[in-house]
């Protein structure tokens, strides 16, 4: 951190105002404070290398080189984990990607070798694959990605189209790409990088179709790194982010595998193509919902990053007067800029928080599958593809309004809010497009929904739609706990509906699917209902145990930040109270009132608050977010690294500008 001589003296002001200790919270955020030391001591080593500092910054490569760049940073940075890892431990993934947005400002290309690579070798190999495959997969021997989505085919997995035909004389799976639309598209790492691929295709034995299976494919020849026999691979170009993360297509002309290539885990093929189907499909899918659970923490840290460079700037930056005669404030003093900006430090401990939650549910179903157990894996189902299409969403629109409250500086790339954008709105197709998820969620709903009129236990995070179901609601209340209820009133209200719809439908003669289409509006709205309801009763909930442990002034901003969010979506999502709760517009009233007295609450300790996330300059590699604050001087020096300026005169004036200007004068 900069001396406080070099610090911009508003940003010494505020965080002398700050009203709690922010190493506290800090370890509260990061869930203890043995991961804050040890991600701290890892960025000690990692921003100390030479190699892995910019001495033009990234913006100014082409394409080419910029993924140039990010392969050998990559290499260096996987050096320095797997040599952490000997000397102290094996890192967790959270500090892994976070102090790799440090050195590699985007995405590392080797993202999917170590988020679903290893782990679905990992979940869906059997112990013989695991001990062929895994020791490589970690030393990084071979490096892979995992390739499911096709031109044609993302989310809808059914309908791929890449085929894995089984000959039984040679014992050996066929790959192919029959059409054009078959080819994968998108998987990171896949286009120069990686040398293997863990590919998602239509199993075929005897002319009779299986569905989808995972085969592990060598795709590059692992001294010349040349594509091998029948491969055609590529990458797919840049696009509005994730310009570093190698994304590429791959297609199959022949391609013989050996039979024990498939994994095999849950379904098998014998030797003489007997199909042996697992106990239960869906679970070849596990590494997904792994992912979709993890993408909720990386909405909790993409909209920190965000929140922490749009508050210090709107502590810096002085605009306007108040009043008459009196000195231009800061930006930060206006009650708009705070209803912009602190929503997102709130969201973000919001994602944060049930992302613990659905992590601890996700391992406990784990622990379950293993003693045979399928009970709590549709409700785990259900939720990670809510939760993610929901955090997803809620990030790019946050870091978004972040940007847009930096004014024209934060549409600079040198502000990092580009870049930051880029990331958090990937995700709200990748792993599960946003519309199809919330489907999903919806068909969990709707059986929810019958089995509550059947009078049937339900799982917990459902168990509201219990209470609905009785008529004596009770006076609306303003307190946290009550608007909660509100907002499950509001799922409960907007299930009803669409369960509703839906059976209108087909008693008017439609089939059951049409009817579901015909219906699909409500039932993403009853999903979103419904992620909405789960975030702020997690949220809630959390908070209170995470400020039983915490100090005075710790317990106070958990407090006032958990408020501020239960509050601000009741507000955003006021009609829809109005509708399904006992809400009053006098209720509402207060609302604002309280909303408005939160913000001012907040207001003393908002650099406090985004100081906590603890996240150091070289991660932000922001010129309005630094923690000295020194946004004008950064952004003159920035600007001067621009190869445009370091020529007073650029040739094409000679070529171009000054013909064009002679010819004028004829």
């Amino acid at each position: 951190m900069a001396s406080a001589l070099k610090v911009n003296k508003d940003l010494v002001r505020e965080r002398q105002k700050c009203t709690f200790d922010v190493k506290e919270l800090t370890y509260i955020w990061e869930g203890g404070r043995e991961f804050t030391e040890e991600r701290q001591r890892y960025e000690n080593i990692v921003y100390s290398v030479k190699e892995l500092q910019d001495e033009v910054p990234e913006l100014y490569l082409s394409h080419k080189e910029r993924y140039e760049s990010s392969i050998r940073k990559a290499c260096i940075l996987q050096r320095l984990q797997n040599e952490y890892g000997k000397k102290h431990k094996v890192l967790n993934t959270r500090t892994i990607r976070l102090v790799g947005y440090g050195a590699i400002r985007d995405i590392s290309p080797f993202l999917l070798h170590n988020g679903m690579f290893i782990q679905t070798i990992e979940g869906q190999g059997t112990p013989e694959q695991q001990a062929e495959w895994m020791p490589k997969a970690q030393a990084m021997q071979i490096i892979g990605t995992y390739a499911q989505t096709e031109l044609g085919h993302g989310t809808f997995l059914r309908g791929l189209e890449t085929t894995a035909t089984y000959d039984v004389k040679t014992e050996e799976f066929i790959l192919n790409s029959p059409t054009l639309t078959s080819h994968k598209w998108w998987p990171g790492g896949l286009g120069t990088t990686v040398n293997h691929c863990i590919v998602a295709a239509q199993l075929y034995i005897n002319g009779k179709k299986h569905g989808i299976h995972l085969f592990m494919v060598q795709i590059r020849d692992l001294e010349t790194h040349m594509p091998l026999p029948g491969i055609n691979v590529g990458e797919i170009g840049p696009k509005l982010g994730f310009q570093t993360a190698n994304n590429g297509f791959l297609g199959f002309k022949n391609v013989r595998i050996p039979r024990k290539n498939m994994l095999m885990k849950n379904n098998q093929v014998l030797n003489d193509g007997t199909y042996v189907k697992g106990m239960n499909e869906k679970l070849t899918y596990g590494t997904m919902v792994l992912v979709r659970v993890s993408i909720v923490s990386d909405a909790a840290n993409v909209i920190a990053r965000a929140a922490t460079i749009a508050v210090r700037y709107a502590a810096v930056r002085h605009q306007s007067q108040l009043k008459a005669n009196e000195p231009e404030v800061q930006i930060l003093d206006y009650l708009t800029q705070q209803h912009k900006l602190f929503i997102a430090i709130a969201t973000s401990h919001a994602f944060s928080t049930t992302y613990g939650w659905l992590y601890k549910a996700y391992l406990q179903v784990v622990e379950d599958l293993g003693k045979g157990k399928q009970d709590h894996l549709p409700e785990l189902h259900a939720l990670s593809c809510c939760l993610k299409a929901t955090c997803s969403r809620d990030s790019a629109a946050i870091v978004e309004q972040c940007r847009l409250a930096c004014g024209g500086h934060g549409y600079m790339a040198s502000s990092s809010l580009p870049i930051v954008y880029g990331l958090a709105t990937a995700s709200v197709t990748y792993e599960g497009e946003h519309t199809v998820l919330l489907l999903q969620t919806a068909r969990y709903l709707m059986k929810a929904w019958q089995m509550a009129l059947q009078g049937k236990v339900l799982a917990p995070s459902v168990s509201y739609l219990v209470d609905s179901l009785k008529s004596n609601k009770q006076s609306w209340q303003n307190t946290p706990e009550f608007i909660v209820k509100g907002f499950q009133h509001v799922a409960a209200g907007k299930i009803k509906d669409a369960f509703h719809a839906i059976q209108k439908h087909v008693k008017a003669g439609k089939d059951y699917e049409d009817a579901w289409n015909l219906a699909s509006v409500q039932l993403i709205k009853a999903s979103e209902a419904h992620s909405r309801a789960i975030l702020c009763d997690v949220f809630w909930r959390g908070t209170i145990i995470k400020s039983s442990t915490a100090s005075p002034g710790v317990a106070a901003v958990l407090d006032h930040l958990v408020q501020l969010y239960i509050v601000y979506w009741a507000l955003e999502t006021v009609g829809d109270l109005l509708l399904y709760s006992n809400i009053t517009k006098e209720d509402i009233a207060v609302l604002k009132v309280k909303y408005e007295e939160l913000l001012a609450l907040i207001r003393p300790n908002a650099v406090g608050l985004v100081d906590a996330f603890d996240i150091r300059d070289e991660v932000l590699n922001s010129t309005l977010g630094s923690y000295d604050g020194r946004v004008y001087e950064r952004l003159m020096e920035e600007a001067m690294k621009s190869p445009l300026n370091q020529e007073p005169v650029n040739q094409s004036f000679h070529k171009y500008l000054k013909p064009f200007m002679k010819r004028a004068k004829l």
